[in-house]
């Protein structure tokens, strides 16, 4: 997790799973420009980098953090449209019911901080009525983390359940699209990508 000593995001939290993805940011674009980064996340005050196994840290941290330093003075904006940011995920509609309004006001106001101190988001998904499960993803240094499992059952499962009694469980939701492409690509597949991204 590298912490710039700045607001990174005003809203909300940005996670980028892949280079097109980044696109949508200078800054996560810049950072998958170096070889052995695989995702990017952004969240208020910090940004976290999961890279490949090949690549060590101690090659990637001055990368990295020259990469932040010098971002953050060139005074660009963090991402190029707002319409991107997943901040709406746990705002309230007025088309939501009770039990949705009371998942999304817990998900933001206690558990949201509480992953975020790790590197990571949740985003909510999903209220199933009739069976009772909450869909949330996920993100950042959270994500794919072997001990999410626990945190989402034992921590966030728990807690809604405490308050919102007809919770019944908390799942992770299926990967997006896009998690599903990268996961299917080998290294020289993704290279070639890369390659034609940056031409």
């Amino acid at each position: 997790m590298f912490i710039p000593g700045k607001t990174v995001m005003e809203n909300g939290s940005q996670e980028f799973n892949n280079a097109r993805a980044a696109m949508a940011s200078p800054l996560a674009n810049k950072l998958f420009g170096i070889d052995g980064v695989t995702k990017v996340f952004f969240g208020s005050d910090f940004i976290t980098v999961t890279k490949t196994d090949a690549v060590s840290w101690a090659v990637l941290k001055p990368d990295i953090f020259a990469s932040v330093m010098d971002f953050f003075a060139s005074g660009e904006p963090i991402v190029h449209s707002t319409e991107a940011l997943s901040s709406s995920d746990t705002a309230i509609h007025e088309d939501d019911d009770e039990i949705v309004a009371m998942i999304k006001e817990l998900l933001e106001t206690r558990i949201r901080p509480a992953v975020q101190e790790d590197g990571g988001d949740i985003l909510f998904r999903s209220f199933d009525e009739a069976t009772g499960i909450v869909m949330v993803k996920m993100q950042g240094a959270c994500s794919g983390c072997p001990s999410s499992a626990i945190t989402l059952k034992s921590g966030i499962e728990n807690m809604l359940k405490h308050y919102v009694p007809e919770v019944k469980s908390v799942v992770e939701a299926p990967p997006d699209e896009d998690d599903l492409m990268v996961a299917k690509m080998s290294d020289s597949e993704f290279s070639k990508l890369e390659a034609q991204l940056s031409n």
